[in-house]
Formats: structure tokens, sequence, C-alpha cells
């Protein structure tokens, strides 16, 4: 009989995350929801009266800044119910709720901006030396005014701020689809069990010693997305042109450029981290050629990539003893830091197992004015560890943004959000391997350090260079389709791995299991943070305290500069090549190690 997932009422309440710390109960979060409509409503009655005076534009920008906060906070309650049971159709309404309200109150706001841009330099100096307390709005004000060249008329922010919730639909139908109606086959696992594939499961079964099962897995889980495969290309091609809308309306010259302005880095950080993983694929190749020998394959399949290259060594982790692992690594970091991990482990930050419905994959969300959370799917392998440390280092940034600033400083950009978390996960790497004396350990682990690399700066930049590559086609007048997105997948796989590599036809549908294609040019932060994060922690367990407090200051620091300077205060320049370079610099001595060590 198959082994299926237990319903959420059937999971402890200790396994859960505590969600009643951000709201007693629905009726709560209610009352803000209703709020925020009467806050919305005050707010447009200042349309066209913004800047009269500074004690107006400021009374305008308290409001502002309060409905923000209580609608991402309402936002933040209602994603965290939805996620924990995607089926479930009371939380569902709620999300549907709190994202026509975020619509409603966004058009009623969307005068600001523009009546903000419009203002005369001169006079909002005079603003600020009228009312000193307005300086405290100075940065966000030159934010806002950053952005001028892309600002639309008031009425035309307007219609633009009414459409955001239609233009979720591609990404909601897509997390739908995938999470809730999509069921995937039944395999016979390495006991013989009958197992459902899910989402949780599949990577498990991909890290399995027993190849039948990987390979059924594999086949299985892209055999049930061919069945889905142009509901899938519609669903992307539909994101796409709604991001080639936005940008065009907005006078930018490539949905990239748009994308990445609206975190105020360059374009050319994104081109030159493409350009350089692709002068350093012939590091990729060794990985794989390598994989192949430990191995000892006539031939390696895109389903042989997760699987330990040494027998016998792969364990799993309880909970608790991933805890304790996370725990003992970061304590480079600090009493004060460990101790606040720690605190998030006691009370509940966490939604730990899977179950029917629940969302898959793992995440951290920050939540201003109460601690952050995180979803896992946690089975017990080396690498959930890992995703504990990775996304209890998103939780520790936001921990640290929130204490430090105030509201609307406190949201860090997505450009530096995976420091932190790759950075928790070089240190639980160096823990690791400098508490083992056993050679096959030693491997294992450097193995799951090449895994990182090949997962995270190639892995992530072949999603990058195919989101790239798939924009410049609808901006060209192409339409996306089921075709062309899997024979593009295919041709890019094909050339990241190598030759030693079979890419398998199944691998070329693998992009409509992406969600991050929804995300508008998110991926290549994880392989530029990682690149920074190799650094940063080799010089925390290098110079100690020094540099943990200046860490500690990039962490506390939100949005208070430009997030590529941020990273220049731990000396990470990644207008340069410099830090992705150095990266690979590193993965070459692992290989020269792991090269050596095969016989």
């Amino acid at each position: 009989m198959a082994k299926d997932l237990p319903s959420r009422s059937e999971v402890k309440v200790e396994d859960t995350w505590k969600l009643e710390d951000m709201y007693p109960n629905k009726e709560a979060w209610e009352q803000d929801v209703a709020e925020c409509v009467r806050i919305g409503n005050e707010i447009a009655k200042f349309e066209g009266k913004v800047c009269e005076n500074a004690k107006t534009l400021k009374e305008v920008l308290d409001l502002d800044t309060k409905v923000d906060w209580m609608l991402t906070f309402a936002y933040d309650y209602a994603a965290r119910l939805h996620d924990q049971d995607t089926a479930d159709t009371e939380h569902t309404a709620m999300s549907a709720k709190i994202f026509m309200t975020y619509s409603q109150v966004g058009a009623q706001t969307s005068f600001i901006a523009p009546e903000i841009v419009d203002l005369d330099e001169e006079a909002l100096e005079g603003f600020y030396k009228e009312l000193p307390e307005l300086e405290f709005y100075r940065k966000y004000i030159d934010e806002i005014r950053r952005l001028k060249a892309h600002r639309l008329s008031a009425e035309l922010e307007k219609v633009i701020a009414m459409t955001s919730e239609m233009a979720n639909t591609p990404s909601d139908a897509r997390g739908m689809l995938d999470n809730a109606d999509m069921v995937f086959p039944e395999i016979t696992d390495a006991n013989g069990e009958k197992s459902r594939i899910t989402h949780g499961r599949y990577v498990r079964f991909l890290e399995s010693a027993d190849r039948r099962v990987r390979k059924e897995a594999f086949e299985g889980l892209y055999g049930e997305y061919k069945k889905y495969l142009n509901t899938y290309a519609a669903l992307y091609n539909g994101q796409v042109k709604q991001q080639v809308f936005y940008a065009k309306v907005r006078k930018y010259n490539s949905t990239l450029e748009a994308a990445v302005d609206a975190n105020n880095v360059s374009p050319k950080v994104y081109q030159i981290l493409v350009d350089t993983v692709n002068k350093n694929l012939d590091k990729l190749h060794r990985y794989v050629k390598l994989r192949k020998k430990c191995l000892g394959l006539d031939e390696l399949h895109m389903y042989d990539i997760y699987t330990p290259m040494i027998k016998d060594v792969a364990k799993t982790y309880t909970f608790e003893e991933a805890k304790d692992l996370v725990l003992k690594a970061l304590a480079p970091l600090g009493e004060d830091y460990v101790a606040i991990v720690k605190k998030g482990f006691d009370e509940r930050w966490i939604d730990v197992y899977e179950n029917k419905g629940k969302r898959s994959g793992a995440y951290s969300a920050g939540a201003y004015g109460c601690h952050p959370y995180v979803l896992l799917n946690f089975s017990g392998s080396l690498d959930e560890v890992f995703t504990l440390a990775h996304e209890m280092g998103h939780a520790m940034h936001s921990y640290f943004s929130n204490e430090a600033q105030p509201y609307i400083y406190s949201d860090y950009t997505i450009f530096v959000a995976e420091v932190a978390s790759t950075c928790n996960e070089m240190l639980l790497l160096d823990y690791m391997l400098k508490n083992t004396t056993d050679e096959n350990m030693r491997f294992y682990l450097l193995n799951h350090y090449l895994d990182s690399f090949k997962g995270t700066i190639f892995r992530q930049t072949q999603f990058a260079e195919f989101e790239m590559l798939t924009n410049k086609m609808v901006e060209d007048g192409e339409s996306l389709n089921a075709d062309n997105l899997s024979s593009l997948y295919l041709d890019i796989n094909k050339r990241y791995y190598g030759e030693d590599m079979i890419s398998d036809p199944e691998i070329a549908y693998e992009w409509a299991r992406i969600p991050h294609f929804y995300y508008n040019f998110y991926v290549y932060q994880y392989a530029t943070s990682l690149s920074a994060s190799v650094t940063i922690a080799q010089r925390i367990l290098k110079e100690g305290a020094p540099m943990v407090e200046k860490y500690k200051n990039f962490l506390r620091g939100g949005c208070t500069l430009p997030p590529v300077d941020l990273l220049r205060q731990v000396d990470i320049d990644l207008e340069t090549p410099v830090p992705i370079q150095d990266a690979f610099d590193v993965m070459s001595k692992v290989l020269d190690e792991m090269e050596s060590m095969v016989k």
C-alpha cells in the first residue's frame, strides 16, 4: 500500500509554526484588513494635495507607511495559512481577499509617488528645513525620485496599480496546478514499498543509491509534467508578457533592465554573472566527469546528478540532530546570533514536515512586528540540514534588519537576500569538514560542497540564462510555447553539463517545474550571493570578531544603501567578475582534492 502524506490536522502542533504570534484568530485579521481599507480611503482624499506643504507631505507618508505595513503583515499571515495547506478553501479565500485589498489600496495611493516625483527640488529642500521631522523620509523620497524617468502620471499609475491582482494570475494558477491539482505516480522505493512521488520526496528519490528508484522517479515526475506542458507554457508565456508590458509602460529597454533597476542594480551585474559562468563551464564538466567515474557508470544521466558520489556514507538526520548541527556550526557568529536561532527553534518559527496540500520547497518570510517564519518539508537528508541552515540565515537577516531599522528601511532587496542564507551554509560545511576524521565522510562533504557550486552557481545561472533568453524572445515578438521552451531548455542543459552527461529528453520539461521563473529575474541572485558568501564565510573564520561585527552591520543594513554598496562594506564588488571567479577558484581546489582521492 502506498505511503500517503498526513493531512494538516494530523501533524503534531510542535512541528508547526505558531501563527498565533501574528494574529490570535481570523477575526483579528479581518479587523486589520478593514482598517487597511479605511486608511486607503483616508489617503485617497489627499490626491492632488500631497506636496501642498511639508506637514501634508509627512502626514501622507505616515499614513502610507502605516497601511503598507498593515497590508504586508496581513498578507504574510494569509500566505502562511495558505501555504501550510493550499487545498484549504477558507485560507485560499483569505489570500484572495488580501490580494484584492492590496490592489484596491494600491490604486488609492498610487498618486503619491508621481506627486513626489513632480515636486521641485528646491521646494523639497525647503520642506526639510521647514519640518525637520520630514528628514526621516529623505532616503525613502530619494528612492522614489531615483525612478523619476520611469514614473507615469498619477492617472496611469492608478491604472497600473489596479492591474496588480490580475498580473498575479499566471503565478497563482501555476501554483495551484503544481501544488494542489497535480498528482504524481507511485513508484516502488528502495525498500520494495509503494510510495507516491511528491515534490518533497522527489529529491530524496534522486538521492537514492538505487538507480532504478532514481530513474523511475525522474521519468514519473517529468512524465506527469509532459501531460500538462501546454498549460505550463501558456502560463509562463502570460507571465513573461506581463513583465514585457510593465517594462514597456515604464520606458525600460528590457524586462531585465526593469527588474534589476527595481533593486538599484545594473544589468551588467547579471550579464557579468552569465558571461563568467560560461567561461568556467569546464569546471562543471570536470565535476560531471568525476561523478561519472565515482559512480562507475558507462553513461551518466540527469537522474544521477543528486545521488552521493560515494556509497555507504549518506545518512539521514532527525530534525533534532539537524538543529544541533546548525547551532554548533553558527558559533563563529557569536553567542547572541546563536541564541536567537535557538529561540526560533524553541518558539515554533518553523513549519517542519510535509503534509497533504502543503507548498513544496522551503522559504523564510520576515514579518515586521513579529518574528520571521520558516517553511520546510524536512525528511532528513544532508541537503535538508543545509536547507535548515540556509532558511535560518534568511530568518536572521530579517530579524537583524527588523530590529535595527524602521519599517520603511527594513526590507533588504532580493539582491542581497541570499547572502546570509548561503553564508550559513558555508559555515555549516566548514564545521562538518573540521569535525570528521573519516576520509569517506570528508569525500562525501566535499561532494556536497561541489554540489553547492553545481546547484547554486551553475544551475541558477542556467535558469537565469533561460529566463533572459525567453524574455528576449517575447520582446522580439515571438510567442512562447511548449516546443520552443523545451528545445531551448534542452540546448542550454547540454551546453552546461557537457559531453559526459546524457541530457535525457525528459529534462527538456524541467522549466515547467521551476516556480522561480515567475519571480521576475530572481534566480541570478542565488549565484551572486554564493560567490559573495564563500569569501565572507572564509573571512569570518579567519578574522573572527571584527569581521563578524562588520557582517552583522551588513545584516542590519536593510535598504539604507543600494545593495551593491551594502556588499562593498564587506569588500565584495559584484560589478566586477572577481567574486564569481574567486568562487570558481575555490571550486577548482575542491575538485583537485577530490580527484586526488579517487583511485
